[in-house]
């Protein structure tokens, strides 16, 4: 039985969210999607602690969506930290950002981001770049073959 692909979306501006999680659906990307606000919720999430201790730690997502400006912990440190567990390395991250910063670009990618995609402002560009990203992460890619996390 094949495991469903699931999208995590993290990211702290409701607007952003809101506007993805529509654009996804006109799209008929319809996949299950969680959403954490910020960098330690993330983490929460992705490692089952805190509030999400008793989730399933042998479904992760398919590709996480994952904002550099966040509360708590910035992106680029949930990057660093999801890259450094086994559990989690393989798991697909793009970087989904309105930051147009060189830097940032640099640090998303020596920090181990697959892709990197800058928010556009037009509505029409935003729906086609979330599109793309949906249509190209969870139907087209081949994702990693998950471990079986309890021999670990």
């Amino acid at each position: 039985m094949d495991t469903p692909k699931n999208i995590l979306i993290v990211e702290d501006n409701p607007d952003d969210i809101d506007l993805t999680i529509r654009c996804l659906k006109k799209n008929n990307i319809i996949n299950k999607i969680d959403i954490v606000h910020d960098g330690a919720e993330a983490l929460d999430y992705l490692f089952c602690q805190g509030s999400y201790a008793n989730r399933d730690p042998n479904i992760m997502p398919t590709v996480i969506l994952l904002d550099l400006k966040l509360p708590k912990l910035d992106g680029i440190e949930v990057l660093k930290r999801i890259r450094a567990d086994a559990r989690t390395s393989l798991i697909p991250v793009v970087i989904l950002t309105s930051s147009r910063e060189e830097v940032d670009l640099i640090k998303s990618y020596q920090s181990g981001a697959n892709s990197y995609v800058r928010k556009p402002v037009d509505f029409a560009e935003f729906n086609d770049a979330v599109c793309h990203l949906g249509l190209y992460w969870l139907l087209l890619n081949e994702p990693a073959p998950k471990k079986d996390l309890s021999k670990s």
